[in-house]
């Protein structure tokens, strides 16, 4: 069989995988794009083989090669794991009998707690968004959406006007999954949308908003990227020198719950958390939290 050949092969099973992911099990496009570049690696390695002939001493080649260029142990354990799904889908639609990942191993991981903002960093933060700027507003309502309610970047992107229930306190949100769910708001952060609305929204929205409720300065949905940079930028404005993304947010305000003595299972659900071992991930930075101040201010630590 020609190079061209398997290549067309392979192409239409990691098609027909993806299709699956997409529909059957109703992952997001950001999910399904993962998947396809951890197939695409091992595409990359053997490229006159076919993917439904690899064996488990190929597997093993291209860990080992994995291992070689230096890919952190974190990175490893996804591509095995998107792998193992994509066999096992091949199992499951009889093109091949065995999962060649079988009796592969994730590489174990060490526990990383994610980077977390204090109350006082996120106030310094806002202090440094210039509200002479007509994004002022929008940039203090994306800060206390995340942080206040906790949520997911895509989660705030995708927010539109009629999933906001402000006079119930609530706002209807579209997690992973396509799952709905209900998460509180604030009066101050439903106080701050209603200046966003007035101040920002109403002037640049356009045929093109999709009801969306964060726009960007053309009257468009605000992309993913651009809050990174937004956050990006008003920390180090504000001199924190933490590795800060959106997810950030997420994790400070979860964090805040906890220390206060908030119920998991509460957190969890505001979290759109499936797992509630996902959640108990804030019960580890509860204890650190803990740990530092009786080390600070116990007369026998």
């Amino acid at each position: 069989m020609s190079r061209d050949q398997v290549e067309v092969e392979n192409a239409e099973l990691i098609e027909e995988f993806i299709a699956t992911l997409s529909i059957d099990r109703s992952l997001s496009e950001n999910t399904a794009s993962a998947y396809l570049t951890d197939i695409q690696k091992l595409v990359s390695f053997m490229p006159t083989k076919k993917l439904a002939l690899v064996n488990s001493k190929d597997i093993n080649d291209f860990l080992f090669f994995l291992n070689d260029i230096g890919l952190n142990p974190r990175s490893v354990a996804r591509i095995i794991s998107g792998l193992k799904s994509f066999y096992k889908n091949l199992v499951i639609t009889e093109i091949i009998e065995h999962n060649p990942l079988q009796t592969v191993l994730t590489p174990k991981l060490p526990k990383k707690l994610p980077e977390v903002l204090s109350h006082v960093e996120i106030e310094s933060m806002m202090s440094h968004i210039d509200f002479s700027k007509i994004a002022g507003e929008r940039d203090k309502t994306i800060i206390m959406l995340m942080y206040g309610s906790g949520l997911r970047v895509s989660e705030l992107t995708s927010l539109s006007i009629s999933d906001l229930y402000l006079e119930d306190g609530f706002i209807k949100v579209l997690g992973k999954g396509d799952k709905e769910r209900l998460v509180p708001v604030g009066a101050k952060t439903i106080k701050q949308i209603g200046y966003y609305m007035i101040h920002y929204r109403n002037h640049v929205a356009n045929k093109n908003d999709k009801n969306k409720l964060i726009l960007n300065q053309k009257g468009v949905p605000l992309s993913r990227i651009t809050v990174f940079k937004v956050l990006k930028d008003l920390a180090a404005k504000a001199k924190i020198n933490k590795n800060i993304s959106p997810h950030t947010l997420r994790h400070s305000f979860a964090t805040v719950l906890v220390e206060a003595g908030a119920d998991l299972r509460a957190v969890q659900q505001m979290l759109g958390h499936e797992s509630i071992t996902t959640t108990e991930i804030y019960t580890h930075l509860d204890k650190s939290y803990l740990k530092s101040v009786i080390e600070q201010f116990h007369p026998r630590s």
